[in-house]
């Protein structure tokens, strides 16, 4: 058996990272197969010789490192993908919070970018789950449920306590003891529940052969004050309307903003 500190994290970070072998091997013939590519390494590093993390930069020179990325042939990323594993809730809002902002700002820089995918495998919250869907991130999960009952198909007891250090580490030693075709069925078994939608869903993304058409337009008005007002419309010829028409008084007004308490407490 591997000796480690923490066992349970490490089995957690081999389950993590099976499934995740298990998305590239999906998604790269999809991808090529819609004449993409798909990248999920940077390039190799000079003095280790390792592969390094892929690393994608917003506007203002912040670094991401992104888990995979489907491009074109012009190396414009279309797709930005995240796998994401949890086993305790109390990590959710910290790792969708950083996807909401990493794929914002790379969404800012690369406007080629169509869609943003998150994979989300263990335990992962309602709160921080509608987080992510209200940045517009398309979610595909495997639930914790799933992981432990395919595991519990091949011997391995995942539902343990989370202070259960004797349990983990026999789940761990098991882990350890099952041969490499043994694992990559693991793998395969976890991602089974969500392979046809998520094939279907980027099948649908890369598709050249839907026209390109305006779907909203948002305009946005910014004062020196540095307050800051979106208007959002249904096509170009709305908003130019509504430009033409709009007074920087009306463009600039607040009243109407989103007040912090609610009005029964305006009145205490």
């Amino acid at each position: 058996m591997a000796d480690v500190a923490n066992p349970g994290s490490a089995l957690g970070e081999a389950i993590g990272a099976l499934l995740e072998e298990e998305i590239h091997r999906i998604l790269k013939p999809l991808a090529e197969a819609s004449n993409c590519i798909y990248i999920s390494t940077g390039a190799n590093d000079a003095q280790s010789g390792r592969l390094a993390k892929l690393i994608l930069e917003d506007s203002d020179g912040n670094a991401y490192s992104v888990d995979s990325v489907i491009i074109n042939h012009r190396f414009q990323p279309l797709v930005l993908i995240e796998s994401k594993y949890i086993r305790y809730k109390k990590h959710n809002r910290d790792k969708a919070s950083w996807v909401c902002t990493a794929h914002t700002k790379l969404r800012e820089r690369y406007s080629t970018v169509r869609k943003s995918i998150a994979i989300l495998m263990g335990s992962w919250s309602k709160p921080s789950k509608r987080l992510l869907q209200s940045f517009g991130v398309e979610l595909f999960e495997v639930t914790f449920d799933d992981i432990c009952d395919v595991l519990e198909e091949f011997g391995i007891n995942y539902r343990w306590a989370e202070k259960d250090r004797a349990q983990a580490a026999t789940s761990w030693r098991k882990f350890n003891a099952l041969s490499s075709a043994k694992r990559q069925q693991i793998g395969q078994r976890l991602i089974m529940g969500i392979r046809g939608a998520l094939r279907s869903f980027l099948q649908n993304v890369l598709d050249e052969s839907v026209p390109r058409q305006i779907r909203s337009v948002q305009v946005v008005v910014r004062s020196n004050r540095g307050e800051t007002r979106l208007f959002e419309f249904a096509n170009l010829e709305s908003a130019v309307a509504f430009l033409q028409s709009a007074g920087e008084e009306q463009l600039l007004d607040t009243t109407d903003a989103p007040t912090v308490l609610k009005e029964s407490h305006k009145h205490k």
